[in-house]
Parts: C-alpha cells; structure tokens; sequence
C-alpha cells in the first residue's frame, strides 16, 4: 500500500477501465493515480483509451459491434465489451466485468 492507495492487479486495472470508459461514459479514465483520456476513433467512433500498466502499454478498444466475432454479437445484443491490445496484440477483454484473458497470462 502507497499512500493510501492498494496496487490493483493486472485484471482489476482493465475492469476499472471498462467500467469508467463503457459503463460511466467518463472523458477520462483513472489508474494508478494517473489520468488518460478516452477518445473517439476517427471512423466509427469507438471509444479507446491509452494507458499504462506496470510499465507496459495498454490500449483499451470498444468492441466494434459490426464484426462476425462472438464479441460483436454480444456487443451487438447489448453487452459492453472493451478489448485490450499491448504491442500491437490483443491480449484480452472485459464483457460486463468479467475479464477473457488470451494467450499468455500475465
């Protein structure tokens, strides 16, 4: 604990900005006592966000409902979905709080 503040682990960080970004429409998402703004991409203004974890950095993606991907569909029937990518990698994703890790695990 550092001044007051618990570390929150790798997933609990992507829960909280899912939560802030998707479920709260915040402007800007805080973690670890940084702020990053939640932008708008340019051609279907989906919500993302850069930020960074343990040194590393995430972006967090609006999952584009007008794909053929599972995610979409429940993009599509409603749910929110955020994806996170490191290096260019989709590495996992928040759909209504629960995160879906890919590939090696943190």
């Amino acid at each position: 604990m550092v001044g007051g503040m618990t570390k929150l682990s790798f997933d609990e960080t992507l829960i909280e900005v899912w939560r802030q970004a998707l479920v709260e429409n915040a402007k800007a998402v805080k973690v670890g006592g940084e702020s990053y703004p939640v932008r708008r991409t340019p051609k279907l203004g989906l919500r993302e966000v850069d930020f960074t974890f343990d040194g590393d950095e995430i972006r967090g993606l609006e999952q584009n409902p007008d794909t053929k991907s599972r995610w979409a569909q429940l993009a599509r029937s409603g749910k929110k979905v955020m994806q996170f990518l490191s290096e260019g990698r989709y590495v996992a994703n928040v759909v209504d709080g629960k995160v879906t890790r890919y590939g090696k695990t943190r």
